[in-house]
């Protein structure tokens, strides 16, 4: 008799650990809608999947982290109704998308808002919606521009190479990738974590070109890569653990600082036209 209730005594204290530990895969909607210019890399090219979608498929399954449904659809797709069975979205999109107002202010203003929702924005994500404000007010910026093409090889600085999404890169990396610079910048509401370095980098503009940022947006979560151009990127391992990461980061499974860090990118400003005008 004692022997059973030191058994059931076990079952009550040790149940709860076990369904704590065991969390359920994130389910995330990947939009790769392009109404403007439509990249390599989310071009399906009469197939099933594009090349950024079959790596986040894959993704998903190798880290048994997240399951996702790839669609070009926003139409569809980004609705109230569609939206409640996800917990992140990403965008991989350009141009101003199909979503009807009452679907995309219940995004942008209540769902991405709720706590454990997260946003994940690829490359030319900030080439959309540019001239919808509450937008690129959350993602952080618009596409200006890419004096940097596919064929470029860039060096870029981490600036916070202990951040879950950027272990991977290091203090320090190059890569061969199309580099966005922006308007709309607003450098008082985001996290910057990696920029161009303009002394390494050809050609050198005196201006900050952040690469990637996080930012809090209610009790939401927005990360920002521009990398993901070129098809290579996505097979490329440190994008990969950078994405995974900030994927654990939007669900709580690990720490990260998101605080504004607005006196980094002025500093990086200074740097920037330094370096220009040695040019």
């Amino acid at each position: 008799m004692r022997m059973r209730f030191v058994a059931l005594l076990a079952l009550i204290f040790l149940a709860p650990l076990s369904l704590a530990d065991e969390k359920k895969p994130s389910r995330v909607l990947m939009l790769t809608q392009s109404v403007g210019f439509r990249h390599g890399s989310v071009n399906r090219n009469d197939k099933d999947l594009a090349p950024a979608e079959i790596a986040m498929v894959q993704l998903g399954q190798k880290t048994g982290l997240f399951t996702v449904h790839c669609t070009q659809d926003a139409a569809s797709d980004i609705t109230k109704e569609n939206l409640e069975n996800y917990d992140l979205v990403m965008f991989y999109t350009t141009g101003k998308l199909p979503i009807a107002d009452a679907d995309l202010d219940y995004f942008m203003n209540t769902w991405l808002k709720e706590k454990g929702h997260g946003f994940i924005g690829f490359h030319s994500a900030t080439d959309t919606f540019h001239d919808y404000q509450p937008y690129w007010d959350m993602i952080g910026g618009t596409f200006n521009g890419h004096p940097w093409g596919s064929g470029t090889t860039v060096t870029i600085a981490v600036h916070e190479p202990e951040h879950p999404t950027m272990k991977s890169f290091g203090k320090e990396f190059q890569i061969r990738d199309e580099i966005y610079q922006y308007k709309n910048w607003q450098p008082e509401k985001v996290r910057v974590l990696m920029s161009l370095d303009m002394r390494k980098c050809k050609p050198s503009k005196p201006y900050h070109v952040p690469v990637a940022w996080v930012k809090s947006y209610g009790e939401g979560k927005v990360y920002v890569n521009n990398l993901g151009h070129n098809e290579g990127s996505w097979a490329d391992e440190r994008y990969l653990e950078s994405i995974t990461a900030g994927i654990k980061w939007i669900r709580g499974d690990v720490e990260g600082e998101s605080t504004p860090n607005p006196k980094l990118s002025k500093a990086q400003e200074e740097i920037a036209k330094a370096a220009a005008e040695k040019e």
